[in-house]
Parts: C-alpha cells; sequence; structure tokens
C-alpha cells in the first residue's frame, strides 16, 4: 500500500525549504554585489561566480513556482500531492499544448550544476596547495564527478515518472547523490585544513593568514556536509515525506555562498596578516629609536621596546662602559650609539626580508 501523503510533512515541510533558501538567495546576491564591485579576479573566476548565481536564481525561480502550484493552483485537491508537477508549458506557451515534463525533478539538475562547480573550483585548489597530488586530487575529481552523474542519471529517469509513489523507485539514487556530497565536501575540506596547517612557517604574517584559511574550510566544508547529511538520514528514515527535499532546497545555497564568503574573504586575510607586518616594522623601528643616555644613567633607567639582544647588548655595554676612564667615555658612548643604530637596522632588514621571502614562497600566495 502507497503511503499516504499529508500536506503538513509534505508541502508544509518543502515550504520551509523555500524560504530558508530564499533567505540564503539573498545573502548570496549581497555577496555577489560586494565580490564584483571589490574584487579584482581572473576572468574564469568571475565567470565560474556568474555560472554560480545562474544557476541559483534559475533552481530558486523552479522551486518557488513548483511550491506554488501545489499550495495554490491546486489548493483543496489533496489528491494532487500525489502526482509530479508537470512542467506546465500550456500555462505559458499556448501554442504548445502538449509539451509536458516532470517540472520538480529538473530543479535537481540546477543544484548538481552548482555543487559540480564549486567542489571543482575547491579541488582545484587541492591540488594547488598539495604540490600537485595526483592520488588526492584524483579522489576527489571521482568525488564530484561521481555526484554529477548520480544527479544526472536521476534527473534523466525521473522525467519518465508521472507519480510520487514511482519516484521512490529512484531512491538508491537519491541516497548516492547525498553520500558522494557528504564525503566530497568532508575530504576536501579536511585536505584544505591538513596541507594548510603543515604549511605553517613561524612567522606571524603568513601563519595568521594559514589560521583564518583554516577556519573558513571547516566552517564552509562543514555547513555543506551536515546538509547533505541530514537530507541523506532524512531519506533513510522518512523517504515517504519531504524532509530531505527541505534541506535539498538549501543546499545549493550553501555552495553558492561558502565559494563567495571564501573569495570576498581574502582581501580581509591580506589586511590583517599586513597590519601584522606594519607592527614588525614599528617594532623595527623603535629600536633604532632607542633613547641614547649617557654612562651610568643607562644601567638605571628602564628602556621601552627592547628584544633580548638589546639588553645582552647593553649589559656589555654598562661593563665597558665602567671599565674605561672618564675621558674616554664620550668616545665610547658615541661607539655605542652607532652600534645601537647599526643593530636596529640589521634586524628590521631580516625581518622584512624572512617574512616577504616566506609569504611568497608559501604556497597561500596562490589562494590568498
Amino acid at each position: 500500500m502507497e503511503p499516504v501523503l499529508h500536506v503538513d510533512n509534505t508541502m508544509g515541510v518543502a515550504l520551509i525549504g523555500i524560504v530558508i533558501a530564499s533567505a540564503f538567495y539573498g545573502v548570496s546576491i549581497l555577496q555577489v554585489y560586494y565580490y564584483y564591485t571589490h574584487q579584482q579576479d581572473t576572468w574564469y573566476i568571475k565567470t565560474l561566480v556568474g555560472l554560480v548565481m545562474l544557476f541559483e536564481t534559475i533552481h530558486q525561480a523552479l522551486i518557488t513556482h513548483s511550491v506554488y502550484v501545489y499550495l495554490v493552483s491546486y489548493y483543496n485537491q489533496p489528491e494532487m500531492l500525489a502526482q509530479l508537477e508537470l512542467i506546465g508549458i500550456e500555462n505559458f506557451y499556448s501554442f504548445i499544448p502538449d509539451l509536458t515534463c516532470p517540472f520538480n525533478e529538473v530543479e535537481v539538475l540546477f543544484n548538481g550544476f552548482t555543487a559540480l562547480l564549486v567542489q571543482s573550483f575547491l579541488t582545484m585548489r587541492v591540488w594547488r596547495l598539495s604540490n600537485r597530488r595526483i592520488w588526492l586530487t584524483g579522489l576527489l575529481v571521482i568525488l564530484v564527478t561521481g555526484e554529477f552523474g548520480c544527479v544526472v542519471a536521476f534527473t534523466t529517469l525521473s522525467l519518465q515518472l508521472r507519480t510520487y509513489a514511482e519516484l521512490a523507485h529512484l531512491k538508491p539514487l537519491s541516497i548516492a547523490v547525498n553520500a558522494l556530497a557528504a564525503a566530497g565536501d568532508l575530504l576536501i575540506a579536511a585536505s584544505l585544513c591538513i596541507i594548510l596547517h603543515q604549511s605553517r612557517t613561524g612567522f606571524q604574517r603568513s601563519d595568521t593568514m594559514i589560521k583564518k584559511l583554516i577556519v573558513y574550510s571547516v566552517n564552509t566544508g562543514l555547513l555543506t556536509s551536515l546538509c547533505a547529511v541530514a537530507s541523506l538520514v532524512s531519506i533513510v528514515l522518512a523517504g515517504h515525506t519531504f524532509l530531505y527535499i527541505m534541506f535539498f532546497f538549501c543546499i545549493g545555497r550553501l555552495y553558492s555562498n561558502s565559494l563567495l564568503a571564501t573569495l570576498n574573504a581574502r582581501k580581509k586575510i591580506r589586511a590583517a596578516a599586513d597590519n601584522i607586518q606594519n607592527t614588525s616594522d614599528n617594532l623595527s623601528l623603535s629600536l633604532r629609536e632607542f633613547p641614547r643616555s649617557g654612562g651610568i644613567n643607562m644601567a638605571t633607567k628602564r628602556p621601552t621596546n627592547i628584544s633580548i639582544k638589546i639588553d645582552t647588548t647593553k649589559e656589555f655595554n654598562t661593563d665597558l662602559i665602567h671599565e674605561c676612564d672618564r675621558d674616554d667615555c664620550m668616545t665610547v658612548r658615541q661607539a655605542l650609539d652607532e652600534k645601537r643604530n647599526e643593530i636596529g637596522m640589521t634586524f628590521a632588514r631580516k625581518a622584512s626580508s624572512s617574512t616577504t621571502t616566506t609569504f611568497a614562497d608559501s604556497p597561500i600566495a596562490h589562494i590568498v
């Protein structure tokens, strides 16, 4: 006996999914506006963002139309809940009245396009950061293309169906899509975190960038993975409801927002690293401008902004002053001032050149 479909656990949860997906869609629009007005990327990354938003817009329009038809056009007709809504081309193009196909399942394909583009972009990032490790990149490619292949197969087979009871026969494909999506997202996030963690240099500037990139990788990968797992569990435990559809409505928005958040965060990460670099430069300047005082007073006054290296030098200088004759103190003091300036300038040059070289050689230079 076929399970009875009720409005609350079918169109009710689908409507909730529409509301949540619409909110995420609004956030993605703001992020796209910020991206195109503040980021200077190559043409292919800008094209990627444009295609992702195009697919997201089409998907949002399709799911909104689908729920509208069930809740408004088929109002007070509960028997229609068991039917897959057909593309009402006769409602839009009266000169093609007989061309129909399941409207609901076309939506899945555009979510698949979004996931394919975003996961491919992140896979390319893993490939660059891992020094082109073929086995790791190959595994990610298998998961990503396998997921998209299952989406295409699901869409193709569903075009031949007319009821939700028939759609239940495609449950294994639905499970495969969500399982591959969760596995791919988790592997991408874990790979990025491990590779970035191993890329630490010991310099504060590059390590700060790496820490922030790890946080973004965990957050973005975790959200899409949790959504895919939630959809997977819903299919297995409550496949006769539309609970899994609610999560599937939202997963495309999470993909697009994770991509845009990653791209838009680069400028903030670079700015934070530059602030650290400026702090280092200010420290070097303060060492060069260390206050000059005479004789024994140098040992009694407590200087500020002094490193261990300078302290050691100062103790040696104080002993040297005590061993000198009073007539030679002025000459020694001048020599100490010149040595202090030389130490400060050397420290500044080494800190600047080491940080710059480390950042240029670091793999994060490819993605920040």
